[in-house]
């Protein structure tokens, strides 16, 4: 059976790290800032943001939330994250997604300033990340904190490893395939348009889902031994259990993939735990670049 790769305990480890760091930064005079801004009263969203605003507040930074009304205009948003990027106590912007359909995400994501932005999608940081400038960029958090789990299992030099990341997004399958290039690893990015995708996941050494899919990926699409990252959470409905019961499943089939996998992430407690970690970090290592100090590493 396959070892189970703990991200709650890592990620507990990098909040250990982060905590430490910022009472180093402290003595410098400088204490990080996150500000966290949601539109609208989305109930996923509340929740993940009062998390953020929870653990950057264990950490010691200076924690802020704008919670918005869904009607607020575009222009209004935009406004305040100029306002967000000109104060120098915010060293960390992060703008909750979905946003209301009246506003246009992407013009938001580019309206922050890329050395505040902790989510890793403005251009400038993707750019940065494709073409592997990783000691100025700032990297969207799941995939930062999947590669972390990835370098505890088989180290930082990926070399002579074939990866394969399932999914192409933005957010998490191409940041994703552009570190473990970074690393050394040979990597196929899979989609829906993938012939036999079976057959290519059984090539790979390590095997990224992030497909958004329940349980996508079966055992037998898994390399003996290999190292499975399922990033996916999704909630599957269980009428057997009774009106409105569900349980959160990934993109890989985990009874089955365990028997084959060498380790593998649980759902949940495995990449969940590591997302809001690396924005603790990222928001560290950026109030650490505006110091002009060195930044620690994770």
């Amino acid at each position: 059976m396959a070892e189970i790769i703990d991200g709650k305990s890592v990620a507990a480890e990098v909040v250990e790290g982060v905590k430490k760091s910022a009472a180093t930064l402290a003595t410098h005079g400088v204490k990080p800032g996150l500000a966290v801004v949601i539109v609208g009263e989305d109930p996923a969203s509340q929740v993940y943001v009062a998390n953020k605003s929870r653990t950057a507040k264990e950490c010691g930074f200076h924690s802020v939330q704008h919670t918005l009304a869904a009607e607020t205009s575009e222009a209004d948003l935009v406004a305040l994250v100029e306002k967000l990027n000109a104060d120098p106590a915010i060293h960390g912007i992060l703008v909750q997604l979905p946003l209301p359909g009246h506003i246009d995400a992407g013009k938001i994501i580019q309206t922050i300033a890329p050395d505040k932005d902790v989510d890793g999608f403005h251009f400038i940081n993707v750019g940065k990340l494709a073409t592997g400038e990783l000691d100025t960029a700032l990297v969207p958090c799941t995939p930062f904190g999947s590669m972390l789990l990835i370098e505890r299992k088989h180290g930082k030099d990926l070399s002579g490893l074939n990866a394969v990341v399932v999914g192409r997004s933005n957010i998490v399958g191409k940041p994703m395939a552009n570190l473990l290039l970074a690393a050394n690893a040979t990597v196929t990015i899979a989609h829906s348009r993938t012939k036999d995708l079976p057959a290519l996941c059984r090539t790979a050494d390590i095997l990224v889902a992030a497909v958004g899919r329940p349980e996508m990926v079966k055992g037998d699409w898994v390399k003996p031994g290999a190292t499975v990252i399922d990033v996916g959470i999704n909630r599957i409905p269980l009428p057997d259990k009774g009106e409105g019961k569900s349980r959160l499943v990934g993109d890989v089939e985990f009874a089955s993939a365990e028997k084959s996998a060498g380790a593998i992430t649980p759902v949940p407690g495995g990449v969940g735990p590591m997302t809001i970690a690396m924005l603790m970090a990222n928001t560290l290592v950026s109030a650490y670049r505006h110091a002009g100090l060195e930044q620690p590493g994770f």
